[in-house]
């Protein structure tokens, strides 16, 4: 797994991607890879697949963030995304991820990155309802991770999920989301995300992380 690219934006090159995708049926992703494509018989909409190259199942600490954005989806009309939740997506958010995950010390086969929404159906905006539907679907993810000890809520609207993840026996921490736009209006709370993420990665028994 190390030998393949791991930079932001790597999976820009199709041949990255289709390396990733050549790991999905390996141990530690076999169980992850049969729940996404659970998920997207659902019809929801394109839920891409966890990274290989990060923990999978033997992950300690899940990241999850709102909903994923048009770059990674592998079938989109306009560009086509990587298919893949990654910190090495061509995105502004992905690139950040990476940069914050570096500064906090994370050796990236600790830690899997998910949504609350796990599936893009062409939307940024969702209502109350997808959202719920969303929440459905953590609970058999909490089932397939044995090892995990820590939650980090990335942004507001993954924060909601904090009352279903309250009873999965870990350690839960909240920052802002990594998006430009966040960066731009609140250049605290973006500055604080690593500060956190390495909060989490140091196995603090503190909750408090950046205000949403």
């Amino acid at each position: 797994m190390t030998t393949l690219p791991q930079a932001p934006k790597s999976l820009a090159d199709p041949a990255a991607c289709e390396a990733r995708r050549e790991l999905l049926s390996a141990p530690h992703m076999a169980a992850l890879t049969r729940y996404v494509e659970k998920l997207r018989a659902a019809g929801e909409g394109f839920v891409p697949d966890f990274d290989p190259l990060d923990g999978g199942v033997d992950a300690r600490a899940l990241f999850l963030l709102e909903k994923p954005g048009p770059m990674t989806d592998a079938e989109g009309t306009k560009r086509v995304g990587s298919g893949f939740i990654s910190r090495d997506n061509d995105d502004p958010t992905a690139e950040a991820i990476f940069t914050f995950m570096d500064e906090a010390g994370w050796d990236r086969r600790e830690t899997l990155l998910w949504n609350v929404m796990p599936w893009w159906n062409g939307r940024v905006k969702f209502d109350a309802a997808e959202r719920r539907r969303g929440l459905a679907t953590l609970g058999e993810l909490r089932a397939l991770l044995p090892r995990l000890e820590t939650v980090v809520f990335v942004g507001g609207q993954a924060a909601r999920a904090k009352p279903l993840v309250e009873n999965w026996g870990v350690r839960i921490l909240e920052c802002a989301h990594p998006s430009a736009r966040v960066r731009n209006l609140f250049p605290e709370k973006f500055a604080r995300i690593p500060v956190v993420w390495k909060d989490a990665r140091l196995g603090s028994k503190s909750n408090s992380g950046a205000e949403i």
